[in-house]
């Protein structure tokens, strides 16, 4: 009976001695349901090509996340999947042509920039710099980069790198570039040097764009200021013209009267003085020679027709 007791017994022995009736059995901990939906997701990106339903399985993850936290599972884990929903939800977007909402998708999740994840963040930079889209993540990447906490990651040099060229540079913030890279203990000396030399190629090129527009913008320049002072003859030419023709349709008389208060207007003689009577003579046979050419020109032309 004894030996039948010891016997029995054995089986239920572990490392740390036999197994006390009154001992929990310890239960492998099980995995949190959004990562069964990232893997979802996943397969509906990739595989199926569905990405309404990838988003929309992304977005139930997250409100997973929110409503059943797993206090058994590490935080890093937790981390990794919420950058993985992240990375999905991105491709779907951008699959259904959506990339401009993106960057507040990403944010509705994090709250504020600081927190986003280093390659969600560049993950974003490339696509809005792709789409040439760059100032749409200027204000975020730069409150990433201030962030005292983020400046202690080992992705911060590549990041801020990566900031530099695909979105300071091509949006011209050449003073903000330069003093990014000097001010970053993140940056070591090759590289340091090289985000310069690119920095500085781009102020050269940029002095070059500038000054090509100023002399572009000189000849424009003198050409309509020319363009008035030979518009001007032509002008005058147009309106003395229409006076002519306006005089020609008007009776002799009113035309001399015209003339006349013309004269006064302009000369500031007085008709009443003796000494103007040869100049009122003189206008008067001017007058009258001007009548009969231009009834002899209207008389020819009758006759041709």
């Amino acid at each position: 009976m004894k030996s039948d007791s010891s016997t029995s017994a054995a089986p239920l022995r572990g490392l740390g001695g036999p197994l006390r009736s009154s001992e929990p059995v310890r239960a492998v901990p099980a995995r949190a349901p959004a990562v069964d939906l990232l893997e979802e997701a996943a397969d509906l990106l990739v595989v199926h090509l569905d990405f309404r339903a990838a988003l929309e399985t992304c977005e139930r993850a997250w409100q997973t996340l929110a409503n059943h936290a797993v206090a058994e599972e590490p935080a890093g884990t937790s981390l990794e999947v919420k950058c993985s929903l992240c990375v999905v939800g991105i491709q779907a977007l951008a699959e259904m042509d959506r990339w401009q909402e993106v960057l507040s998708w990403v944010l509705q999740y994090y709250q504020v920039p600081e927190k986003l994840p280093p390659k969600v963040l560049e993950l974003c930079i490339l696509l809005y710099s792709k789409m040439q889209e760059p100032g749409a993540v200027l204000d975020v990447v730069g409150a990433w980069l201030q962030d005292p906490a983020n400046q202690n990651l080992p992705e911060y040099g590549a990041l801020a790198e990566f900031h530099v060229q695909r979105v300071l540079l091509p949006l011209g913030c050449l003073s903000e570039a330069e003093e990014l890279v000097v001010g970053s203990a993140a940056f070591g000396e090759e590289r340091r040097l090289d985000v310069l030399q690119a920095i500085h190629t781009a102020r050269q090129q940029q002095k070059q764009e500038h000054s090509g527009s100023e002399e572009a913008q000189k000849p424009n320049q003198e050409g309509s200021v020319s363009h008035k002072f030979l518009s001007l003859p032509m002008l005058v030419r147009q309106l003395w013209d229409s006076a002519v023709s306006h005089f020609f349709s008007l009776p002799f008389k009113k035309s001399l009267l015209a003339a006349l208060i013309l004269c006064l207007l302009v000369v500031r003689f007085d008709p009443a003085s003796p000494s103007s009577l040869p100049f009122l003579y003189k206008l008067a046979q001017l007058f009258r020679w001007i009548r009969k050419a231009a009834f002899s020109r209207l008389y020819q032309l009758c006759i041709r027709d």
